[in-house]
């Protein structure tokens, strides 16, 4: 009996041991369960990367080929991914316009046509919106993807409505805003100005394509002119 009970615990020794390592494993830190926030964090920060890329290499490819001659290969090609990369974070080449047009025009729209700042002039907002728009705009790469616009929207009906939403329609709702408020206050006469806040941008537009058609037989100065402009709307400022 003694040796049978021996051999028993003698069988039953591994079977602890084992029993003793899984709980022993069990609490020991997760190591593995700490790296993963941090795979996640890398792989989150190389795709930011490739779609940053992309976008690039897109706008690149959209100035110098133009929206109908732009391949996704092309692109690829430049931004240094597989074309398959691209459908990972764009469906078509028409989201990737949109995606260029949201993230280089849009904010700026937004930024310069808020409301005047406490104790300035609606003039004086206007001015500032002119200054943002030439330097961040109209004399940049920028001012490109609207010449493309200009020039291939009429084809591709999708990107125009897209722009018309995003940009143009928000613009002229901003402009107009403070238009009406230029009337209440008194610094604008003519109260038929706000059906029309398209006369006010209007120079804005003419420095984006003048820059790209004339400029070099007739620079613009494209801030004397805003200038100029507005002296029309609000009169002539006065000098001490």
């Amino acid at each position: 009996m003694i040796k049978a009970r021996t051999k028993a615990q003698a069988r039953s020794k591994p079977a602890r041991r084992r029993v003793a390592s899984r709980a022993a494993r069990a609490s020991d830190p997760k190591v593995v369960s700490a790296e993963l926030p941090l795979i996640k964090l890398n792989r989150a920060e190389r795709a930011a990367e490739r779609r940053q890329a992309i976008i690039e290499a897109a706008m690149e490819e959209f100035i110098s080929r133009g929206f109908a001659a732009t391949r996704l290969d092309d692109i690829a090609r430049r931004a240094g991914v597989a074309k398959g990369t691209i459908y990972l974070h764009f469906k078509d080449k028409e989201s990737m316009f949109e995606e260029l047009i949201r993230t280089a025009i849009v904010p700026v729209v937004g930024r310069v046509l808020g409301p005047p700042p406490a104790g300035a002039s609606v003039r004086d907002a206007l001015e500032a919106f002119a200054l943002t728009f030439i330097k961040e705009v109209a004399t940049t790469r920028r001012a490109d993807l609207v010449r493309l616009i200009v020039a291939e929207g009429p084809r591709f009906p999708a990107i125009t409505d897209f722009y018309y939403r995003e940009v143009v329609s928000k613009g002229l709702a901003g402009m107009r805003a403070m238009i009406e408020l230029g009337i209440a206050r008194g610094e604008i006469k003519n109260k038929g100005l706000a059906k029309y806040p398209q006369i006010v941008v209007a120079p804005a537009l003419i420095a984006v394509i003048w820059q790209s058609l004339f400029a070099k037989h007739a620079p613009l100065d494209a801030i004397e002119m805003f200038r100029t402009h507005l002296d029309l709307i609000f009169g002539e400022r006065r000098t001490t």
